[in-house]
């Protein structure tokens, strides 16, 4: 059983707390205002316990390869969980972090370090700022999880955003975010229709009840110029403890229906979660 004490920083944006895993010995859970952040286990690096990191997971596996090195961008820290997962599935690859706060940076580098020659650099940048300063074709994979507290702010919902992170990706570059809503999924949809222009294939993976509206919950936006390995994941998330379903082609071009990419000026931040929507026991 883990003796390791809680931490609790106030930070650039927030009060962040780092709680220990009783049931793992150097496992920690990052939350900031009380909402859960992350979850790292400096033992086990490739260990992901929220649904939505095995998700992103999922995809993360069949992009390449197995073990292939690739460039990665991440917009959003947290703990560095998928930073920490792709250094030891794909040694040898290239991680950019981009973290506005940096305070929380500094807390997660103090008590959670990254390995000795990790590959991941660390940038405490705005998301949009520090994509838009990036050179065309320049990465594999950008990964986007970002919030403030627990919405994605605004600037990163446009159609503009969603120019840019195709712009950064290579030919064969693949787009993931997390994202969250709840029916009528206005967000949701018009999250997809922006990358329904800008690239060829696109995939949302979701579990069934926030699908049908039965729930707020998490959704993965996988999109890309190539075709996506979904029938792979599609079983890896069929067979997780927490099924889920990743809906493509006609029935995704269905889901997202009439609705339409938003202008930087009219984008507004991802719908507050009801109270207890991410919350921890």
């Amino acid at each position: 059983m883990s003796e390791a004490m809680p931490v609790t920083r106030g930070v650039d944006h927030g009060t962040a707390k780092l709680m220990p895993d009783v049931d793992r010995e150097r496992a920690w859970l990052l939350t900031v205002d009380g909402a859960p952040q992350s979850y790292v286990d400096l033992d086990e690096p490739a260990h992901l316990e929220f649904e939505y990191t095995r998700r992103l997971g999922y995809v993360l596996d069949t992009v390449a390869a197995d073990g292939r090195p690739l460039d990665v961008v991440h917009l959003g820290g947290g703990a560095l969980t998928l930073p920490r997962y792709l250094a030891a599935t794909r040694p040898g690859s290239r991680q950019d972090v981009v973290e506005a706060d940096r305070g929380l940076l500094e807390l997660v580098t103090e008590h959670l370090p990254l390995p000795e020659g990790s590959g991941v650099v660390l940038h405490a940048a705005d998301a949009r700022a520090w994509l838009e300063a990036a050179p065309d074709d320049s990465t594999d994979v950008l990964i986007a999880d970002v919030f403030g507290g627990s919405r994605v702010p605004a600037h990163l919902t446009s159609l503009g955003y969603a120019r840019e992170a195709e712009r950064v990706l290579r030919p064969d570059g693949v787009y993931l975010a997390n994202l969250a809503d709840a029916a009528p999924f206005a967000f949701l949809r018009s999250q997809l229709a922006a990358f329904a222009a800008l690239f060829d294939h696109l995939a949302l993976i979701a579990e069934p009840g926030v699908l049908r509206g039965r729930r707020f919950g998490n959704a993965v936006l996988v999109a890309s110029h190539r075709p996506l390995d979904t029938a792979a994941v599609a079983r890896r998330t069929a067979a997780d403890v927490f099924p889920a379903r990743i809906e493509h082609g006609p029935a995704l071009r269905e889901f997202i229906g009439a609705a339409r990419p938003v202008a930087d000026a009219e984008a507004v931040p991802s719908p507050e979660p009801p109270d207890g929507a991410f919350g921890i026991g």
